[in-house]
């Protein structure tokens, strides 16, 4: 039995191929197939710079591991540093990982991204990321994720940092950003915020 309109355009599980056929639904039902993308449940963007150090990278992973323990799907830009940090924690976890990559290539996604999207858009694919989010998680970050965090702001999405940018309007700093010390403080802020009417 196939259920109508459950088809996803433009994805790619890189384990089974093409998302979006009625094949799809039966391998979902198959025991360990991970590769249906959840329809219910929270998306949590992990969002950072495409180069990081180890100690971030570690936060970063961490951050990717308790958002599949949640059973939220991790959204991210799809390349590396933070993004394939968080990407590696929820694969290791069992978690659906989903890259928004700026590219025209799915290729381009790193090895732990199970659902590539590939855009084609270069930066402005930052909108789609937070727009596909719940709620999304900064960590450290450069100018990229600056533009990722302001969009999520004006979109209405919850933002939860952990050393990142600090923002301030006319000299006042502006207390946009919910701050988290530890992974598992930013990923219960995160999915508690998200659970609000109309996140």
């Amino acid at each position: 039995m196939s259920a109508p309109n459950a088809r996803v355009v433009g994805c790619w599980d890189k384990t089974h191929g093409p998302v979006g056929h009625t094949s799809d639904l039966r391998r979902s039902a198959q025991l360990g197939y991970t590769g249906a993308v959840a329809r219910d449940g929270h998306y949590i963007a992990v969002v950072g710079a495409g180069a990081c150090g180890p100690e971030v990278a570690r936060v970063a992973e961490e951050v990717g591991r308790l958002v599949a323990r949640a059973g939220a799907v991790l959204v991210c830009g799809g390349l590396g540093g933070v993004m394939e940090a968080a990407c590696r924690g929820a694969r290791a976890e069992g978690g659906t990982t989903v890259g928004v990559l700026p590219s025209e290539s799915r290729r381009d996604a790193n090895r732990h991204v199970e659902v590539a999207v590939a855009t084609g858009m270069g930066e402005a694919r930052n909108a789609i990321v937070a727009r596909t989010a719940d709620a999304i998680i900064a960590v450290g970050g450069e100018f990229g994720t600056l533009s990722e965090i302001a969009l999520a702001l004006k979109m209405g999405k919850p933002v939860v940092g952990i050393d990142t940018w600090e923002l301030s309007r006319q000299g006042r700093r502006a207390e946009a950003i919910a701050r988290a010390a530890r992974p598992e403080e930013a990923v219960a802020l995160a999915l508690r915020l998200a659970s609000r009417p109309g996140a």
